[in-house]
């Protein structure tokens, strides 16, 4: 096997197809489709109940993909919920809390998308905005917007020029967690992308949906920074550890 393998966290939810109806494993197919056109293999992570288990996981794979989905726990950062803010996935948060929080101890490279970036902001200690007045999308029809990446950063490596992104969401980053810097902005100043900062593996997020876009590059930096754990791994043996920085 050549490709990196990249592990996709999943929905836990009911579901009814053909005459079954009980609780399923689920995630948008664009995800793993995505996956696949960056050159990476896609897994599916169904939610486990222990850290053990997370970091079992994650040391199988050469890359984890916290997926969009419902709203953070508020408690989560210490905030009481606004009205607007959805009902907790408490399990969910739960699972890719200890996935989000395994790789960066493991040193795997992470990818945080919508959900997964606000939730790996809450997991090093920042917190979030519950709601944004005008916010984009709105009634599951995804909104364009444009990004503009800060230099010198590793999102601006992969992304250097302004994008226009597609996007749905109606939460934010407001403080940013211990080591994370801000990546990408919205013309309002909307943080937009995040990452980890003083570490030897990949570990970004973005507020956007990639998925649901043309624009594979952010994926492809993700794939190619599993790669090359991958490759790491295979030439140093199980106790290796990655290069000193990660690059694009």
């Amino acid at each position: 096997m050549t490709r990196p393998v990249i592990g996709i966290s999943t929905y836990q939810d009911p579901a009814r197809w053909g005459v079954w109806e009980m609780p399923s494993v689920l995630l948008p197919a664009a995800y793993p489709r995505l996956v696949r056109a960056s050159g990476g293999l896609a897994v599916m992570l169904p939610p486990d109940d222990t850290a053990d288990a997370a970091r079992e996981t994650v040391a199988a794979l050469d890359a984890v993909v916290i997926a969009g989905g419902a709203d953070v726990e508020p408690a989560r950062y210490g905030a009481v919920p606004d009205p607007r803010t959805g009902p907790p996935a408490r399990e969910r948060d739960a699972w890719e809390l200890a996935l989000i929080h395994a790789a960066i101890e493991e040193h795997v490279p992470l990818l945080g998308i919508c959900r997964g970036m606000q939730l790996l902001n809450v997991a090093l200690g920042g917190t979030l905005h519950q709601h944004l007045d005008g916010h984009t999308g709105g009634h599951g029809v995804f909104g364009d917007h444009p990004v503009t990446p800060v230099p010198g950063t590793a999102y601006a490596t992969a992304v250097p020029e302004p994008i226009v992104v597609p996007a749905y969401h109606h939460q934010a980053v407001d403080r940013l967690g211990t080591g994370l810097t801000a990546g990408a902005h919205t013309p309002d100043g909307t943080v937009e992308a995040l990452e980890l900062t003083g570490h030897d593996s990949l570990v970004l997020g973005v507020q956007w949906h990639p998925e649901m876009g043309t624009d594979t590059r952010v994926m492809t930096a993700l794939v190619r920074a599993a790669a090359r754990r991958r490759t790491t791994r295979a030439n140093a043996g199980p106790r290796s550890r990655p290069p000193s920085r990660a690059t694009l």
